[in-house]
This record gives C-alpha cells, structure tokens and sequence, in this order.
C-alpha cells in the first residue's frame, strides 16, 4: 500500500509506531511524509517516550524550539554511545528524580548537573582507567552530589546521601555518590595504600559521608561494584554489591545490552525506593533514607493483643569480616626461585607467571603442575622461593596479594641417572 493515499490520522499512527529512526528516514521519501514527519506532536511522543521530557527541553535543562529539535539535540550530544543504552540510563534517573521530587526534595537539591564528554576524558587521563559505558553515560546525567553548608550537614555528616544508610549504637552511615572531583581524590588516596597495589583500575564512586567510614569501589575492567568490609583497611577486603552473573559488555561501544553493577545498582535502588520498600526515616526533625526494608519478604509483621510489631535486617558490609570470596580462589601473578649451588647464590629470579601462564587454582578443580629447570655449575645445590597469589583473579582482586612458599629443595647429582 502507497503511503501517500493512507489517511491522516491513519499516517500519524503509522508513524508514531515507526519510532523516531524510521520516522526521520520516512520523511526522505515525499513532500506529503516529510510534512507529517515534521509535526511537533509527533515527536513530543517520541520525546515521552524515548527521553521523559514533557517539554521541549536540551540535556542541560535549556528550551528549544520544538520537540524535534530538542530530540536531535539530545542524539547529537549521547552520539558516541547505543542510543538504548542512553535511554535507559535516562529512565535509571528519571525514577530517581522523580522520587526525590516528591519524597526528599532536600536530597533532589544537592544532585549536580551532568558533565561533558570532555570532562569524563579528563577525568580517565588523570587516573589512567576507561569508565564502563553504562557509568559513563550516568555521569554525563548527573555528576554525584555535591554538599552545602546548613542545618542537614554537621559535624556528623549529611542526612542527604541518595543511596541513605543506618544508624545503630554510635554506628551511623549516610552514603551519598560522589561527584568526579571527589572521585579524583579519594581514588588517590585510597589507591596509597599497599593493600590495593594491584587495584590500579578500581575507583571510589560513592562513600559515607559520616565518620564511620564506608566506600563502594567500581572496577572500571570488569564493571563490577564492590564494597569495603571490615578487613579494607588491612587487606583490602571486599565483597560484590552485584551478582555477576548479571554484569555485560562494559566496554562495548556497539553493543545495545551493556549493563555494569553502578547502573544495576542504581536501578534496584530506584525500584526499592520506588515500592516503598525503603523509606524515609526522620528523626530530631532530621531525614534521611533508611536502608532497613519496610516490606515483605524482607520484613516481618507480627500482631499480638493490638500490637503491631515489624522487624527486618540490613547487612553491614564495613563491619563484616567474612572469608567467603577471598578463599574461593586465586590467581597466580610471580614466581621467586633463589638457587644456590654448594652454599653460594647463583641465580636470583623473580618475575611474572611461570611457563607464561597465570594459573586461576579452585577449590576442588585439578592442580596445576608445571616443569622447568635451570643449570647448575656443581654437583649440589638447592632451590627454594615463593609464589605471589592475588584471591579471587588479577582481574578482580579480592584482597592484598599473598606469598606461597616453596620451601627448599636439594640439587644434587644422583647415584642412579634415568
């Protein structure tokens, strides 16, 4: 059937269903579709759709024209990224926004405006990683959240934090997103430490900002989103905030599917907060997001002779000590060999991998030989040394890396030679 003997209304439906794409290609065609592919109203829908904008508005708030041009504006400026991925990220802060409008308007306040592409470049030179995608397009949404001096921010901290926390005993977290110069900073510091020598790719994303302290880590390789425990000051202890199972493509530009832990993350606490399992908790006239849910199944009710009585439990990552993941597996990263021949050193070798391979060894799999050998000027020597494991992988490091001896070994030539 000719489009151009199909009715009006009838073309604007076809169109409406076509999407923004297929319409912008359709208005190629005539004079008559070009015409109706130019109507506003129109592209207010794909605009609802695609972006939740109900006015014509550019990424940084400003008014344009119409809804077409403001659609245009919006794919220009998220060009380099899959335009699914961009609506989506859109949405992820869309819920947010509009829960903090409604709910927590004082939190809404401290949520800067997003950043350039130039400044996230800037940003990945100075502490030498690649963000994953998803991440990226978050900050070019919304650059963390920035504090002011008032009555919501003390000594204490601020009650503001977007992800929120708990208070128990002298125990009180609050944990906000931190903006990229924040991110910047606390990488550095952090990054000190030997315990995450081997974590050159990890940066600080969001933190308490109270004095019990409390840091959320993402691996910019890997995409997963990690959070200190106990042991981070000692260790580096960590624990996955997100299965991994779930984790994909982080660094693929043409892949339309990618989702790291920071967008999982962000999205399950919008649907928590959204259902109401998570609500906000006042007290002394102070308000905050309080991580203990409020709904079944992760909250218990109970009434006995009228009284109404609901319990649940939150999990406290920075005061757990659990061993779980830093036993489960490790990876291979040096080898030391001291070899002496008589009673003198003759060879001194440490470096990377053995036979150039970095075995992963788990728990239950097969063990991993390997066979190598080095000459010997006498008759009797002995060999001895260490091998560096990191738990978990190189990749994804789960605490500091530890040494496995290799206790002595004697060299010697033998009585029976095969």
């Amino acid at each position: 059937m000719d489009l151009e003997t199909v009715g009006d209304l009838a073309l604007h439906i076809i169109l409406t269903k076509l999407g923004a794409k297929y319409t912008a290609v359709t208005a190629c065609v005539s004079k008559k579709l070009r015409s109706f592919a130019s109507e506003d109203s129109l592209w207010f829908k794909f605009c609802s759709q695609d972006l939740d904008l109900n006015q014509p508005i550019d990424p940084l708030g400003n008014p344009t024209p119409s809804f077409k041009v403001s659609y245009k504006i919006w794919r220009e400026a998220f060009s380099m990224y899959p335009w699914l991925l961009v609506i989506r990220v859109k949405r992820c802060w869309g819920r947010l926004n509009n829960w903090l409008d409604i709910n927590f308007p004082e939190a809404k306040a401290t949520l800067r405006t997003g950043v350039s592409e130039a400044d996230i470049q800037e940003f990945e030179r100075i502490l030498k990683v690649k963000l994953p995608l998803p991440t990226r397009i978050l900050y070019r949404f919304c650059d963390g959240q920035e504090f002011t001096s008032g009555p919501l921010v003390s000594a204490q901290g601020s009650s503001l934090g977007l992800i929120g926390g708990y208070s128990f005993y002298d125990h009180l977290i609050n944990v906000y997103l931190l903006p990229l110069n924040e991110v910047i900073s606390n990488t550095k510091v952090i990054l000190r430490h030997p315990s995450f020598s081997s974590r050159s790719k990890y940066i600080v994303v969001a933190a308490s900002s109270t004095h019990v302290k409390k840091f959320f880590f993402l691996n910019c390789t890997t995409g997963q989103l990690h959070v200190g425990t106990e042991n981070l000051p000692i260790n580096g202890g960590m624990l996955p905030c997100v299965p991994n199972a779930l984790i994909n493509s982080v660094l693929d530009f043409n892949d339309d599917q990618q989702q790291d832990a920071m967008l999982l993350w962000l999205e399950e606490h919008g649907r928590r907060l959204e259902n109401g399992v998570i609500k906000l908790h006042e007290e002394g006239g102070i308000r905050s997001i309080s991580l203990f849910p409020e709904e079944p199944p992760l909250c218990s009710t109970a009434v006995t002779n009228g009284v109404k009585v609901r319990a649940s439990t939150v999990f406290i990552p920075e005061s757990t000590d659990l061993q779980i993941d830093n036993q489960s597996s490790c990876q291979l990263h040096r080898r030391h060999w001291i070899i002496h021949a008589n009673d003198h050193k003759v060879s001194d070798v440490n470096a990377e991998a053995v036979i150039g391979k970095f075995p992963l060894l788990l728990p239950g799999a097969k063990e991993f030989v390997y066979e190598s050998c080095a000459p010997l000027p006498t008759s009797s020597g002995s060999i001895e040394g260490s091998f560096t494991f990191v738990p978990g992988r190189l990749t994804d490091p789960k605490g500091a890396p530890f040494e496995a001896e290799v206790a002595r070994v004697p060299l010697q030539l033998p009585d029976y030679i095969f």
